[in-house]
């Protein structure tokens, strides 16, 4: 396990102080010192006011100083002026960690940004620690520790996040699905510990089950993306809800916690590499958690977290056509495919159901008198090989309500049918008209995620399959910087790394075009050299067939765009190749970041692109190719043979390796990369310093 800061000071102090403890209960100092004080019993709680004024009936101190002991870590609430004075305060009395609830900073603009970094700076000069400021607070469920806004009830769950509203939101909505609190953290403007910080001494932490996090300024991102792999690999599945997909998204983070978010699409990709499970809502967050924790991927969150599984072909089994067809159209639309049962499958339900019944998926087992078929018909579909999970929706939960009998037998096929969930190791979900029946409190209590919605139930269980597996990232050695930016520069710095370009040569008169298209051969390509994009303005002169051709196309352009070189290029015929395009742009938060997608002139049109982390291997350079929409092109239709992926794949990888070597190319792209039946080649490249 990789290393990481020691936090414990932070979660389990022996000692603690709140620094502006108020009687005011419209203040932070209140909320802060009401928490604290019901700790009192287990660790030194000290309470300071400048006024020494008793606060909740209990004696303060004008400061740190004149307390009768030390405080390991710090509490305070102050006003933003006072701040700064009040973390001297805190170092001078020896304070290893500081909780900074006092808002007023980066968040504000560069004023106050200058002042966070600068107390920031002297926290860590000291060898403490600092959370926030602009936080809600901190609590430890292990060790007893209670110095947040709001109390939280115990659990395995460790929730990190960079607003205090949503994670009172997310406290409420998880403990409304019965799941309590190993650790809480409120990140706040993350002048010091950052998340990656806090999510790698969670990972190590015995109480912690399961990481979830709120998140709008990753700071390192690369360094995020090393401690949720670490939490994955652990068995620890960290759920991430964070900003970014919209422009009101980006404007709102930026005023509130100083936070430069990262692009959406980046995000995705940063999370498909550490394993994380990105969901969009707090509701999906609390939903997602309850099934990981509950074991609805048949194992269990207990002692280790839950495994990873991968939804993709679900069954549904329904008590009305209504419900049945509903879910159908849900889980696709999140996803995942409802496929028609195999011959075999149909005739085994075939052989438990009445003629009436549809076994081709959806099941409907709509005016059933035994409910024990739920459980055999579940058995059934779970024991398929061409199954990777259930849903179940209807009435099941209801039937108790007809008498003793069917109340007795309905708790019985609740309990058959979470051990089939659990004996075949795939995930179930039910969605039921009556979430508060004991049968559906049996299926909560032995692991089965239960929904009162049908679409909370599919979309989490698509959310089941979307992480868990971490994508190893390896950066390659740094190489000698780049300086120059030029086509032919991108051209031989990739020709360098194995990525192979039509024949070409450079040139600055017509006689030598002429001589260099004769020894390459005719069709040839003219490029204007040293123009930002040359294409938009004459600069590019396709299918050159001989040399007054050519002659009238340098003429021409020499005359109008003055470039300062050109080139001549082997004009490559496209009619068996696809266009692609690979490229790399360096984010701010999370380094390179690898684009492929449909290239030449629909790259812009389609939008059909896939981004992941750079550098990437051929095998996950292959997986982005075969993950587009129009991913049947590059295998063949209409006649039409399919190209070699395999080179494809290697080219793109080359591409991304030589970015990732690279840290002054801000961008670096082939459009077109032609992929063809017989190999893969770069056609026009461009780079970006930064």
């Amino acid at each position: 396990m990789a290393a990481g800061r020691d936090l414990s000071v932070l979660f389990d102090p022996a000692s603690v102080a709140v620094l502006g403890a108020s009687n005011d209960e419209s203040k932070y100092g209140n909320w802060i010192s009401v928490q604290a004080l019901r700790m009192a019993n287990s660790r030194p709680v000290h309470l300071i006011n400048r006024r020494a004024e008793p606060v909740l009936g209990r004696p303060t101190y004008r400061s740190l100083a004149e307390a009768p002991g030390p405080a390991e870590l710090v509490v305070i609430a102050v006003p933003a002026a006072g701040f700064e004075p009040a973390v001297d305060d805190a170092l001078r009395a020896g304070a290893r960690a500081i909780v900074g609830i006092t808002a007023g900073f980066a968040e504000l603009g560069p004023e106050g940004r200058a002042v966070q970094e600068r107390v920031a700076r002297r926290v860590r000069a000291a060898g403490a620690l600092l959370l926030g400021p602009n936080c809600l607070g901190v609590a430890d469920s292990t060790t007893g520790l209670t110095l947040a806004s709001n109390p939280l009830p115990p659990g395995g769950v460790s929730l990190l996040s960079q607003s205090g509203n949503m994670a009172l939101e997310l406290s409420q909505m998880l403990a409304g699905h019965g799941l309590g609190f190993a650790r809480f953290a409120s990140l706040g403007n993350q002048a010091d510990l950052a998340v990656a910080d806090l999510i790698l001494s969670c990972t190590s932490h015995p109480g912690t089950e399961l990481i979830a996090v709120y998140c709008e300024d990753f700071g390192d991102g690369r360094a995020f993306v090393a401690a949720a792999a670490e939490a994955t690999r652990a068995g620890k599945p960290v759920l991430l809800l964070t900003v970014g997909g919209s422009a009101g998204s980006v404007r709102g983070a930026r005023s509130h916690t100083g936070a430069l978010t990262s692009d959406s699409a980046v995000i995705d990709a940063a999370c498909r590499a550490a394993g994380v499970y990105r969901v969009a809502s707090p509701r999906e967050l609390a939903n997602l958690a309850r099934a990981l924790c509950g074991g609805a991927t048949g194992g269990g969150a207990t002692g280790g977290g839950a495994a990873a599984v991968r939804v993709r072909r679900v069954a549904v089994l329904a008590d009305g056509g209504g419900h049945g067809a509903l879910a159908c159209d849900l889980l696709e639309a999140a996803g995942l495919a409802v496929p028609e049962f195999p011959l075999a499958l149909a005739a085994e339900l075939r052989g438990q159901l009445p003629p009436s019944a549809a076994v081709s998926n959806p099941v409907d087992l709509a005016g059933t008198r035994d409910i024990s078929t739920f459980a055999r018909v579940l058995a059934a579909m779970l024991g398929s090989a061409d199954i990777d999970g259930a849903l179940v929706t209807g009435y099941f939960g209801g039937y108790g309500e007809y008498g003793p009998a069917l109340a007795s037998a309905e708790v019985a096929a609740a309990g058959a049918m979470a051990d089939q969930a659990r004996a075949h190791g795939k995930p179930l979900a039910v969605h039921t008209m009556y979430p508060d029946s004991p049968a559906a409190r049996v299926l909560a209590e032995r692991g089965v995620p239960v929904f009162g919605a049908v679409e909370d139930a599919a979309r989490t269980l698509a959310l089941l399959g979307s992480g868990g597996t971490v994508t190893a990232v390896t950066p390659p050695r740094l190489a000698p910087p780049v300086t120059q930016d030029g086509y032919w520069d991108a051209r031989r710095l990739l020709r360098e790394a194995g990525v192979e370009f039509p024949a070409a040569a450079l040139i600055t008169a017509a006689d030598q075009a002429a001589a260099t298209a004769a020894e390459i051969g005719y069709p040839v390509v003219l490029k204007a050299l040293g123009l930002p994009h040359k294409t938009d303005v004459g600069g590019v002169a396709l299918g050159l067939t001989g040399e007054d051709e050519l002659r009238t196309a340098f003429a021409g352009m020499s005359d109008r765009l003055r470039a300062p070189g050109y080139c001549v290029e082997a004009m490559v015929d496209l009619t068996e190749g696809v266009e692609l395009i690979a490229g790399v742009r360096t984010d701010p938060r999370f380094g390179p970041v690898a684009m492929v997608g449909l290239g030449g002139v629909f790259t812009e049109v389609l939008s059909d692109v896939a981004f992941a982390l750079a550098p990437i291997s051929p095998a996950s350079a292959k997986q982005l190719l075969t993950g587009l929409r129009s991913a049947a092109l590059l295998c063949g239709v209409r006649g039409r043979a399919a190209v070699d992926l395999d080179a494809a794949a290697a080219l793109i990888a080359a591409v991304t390796q030589v970015a990732a070597a690279h840290p002054e190319i801000a961008e670096l792209e082939v459009n077109p990369l032609l992929a063809t039946p017989h190999g893969a080649l770069g056609l026009d490249a461009h780079i970006v310093l930064a």
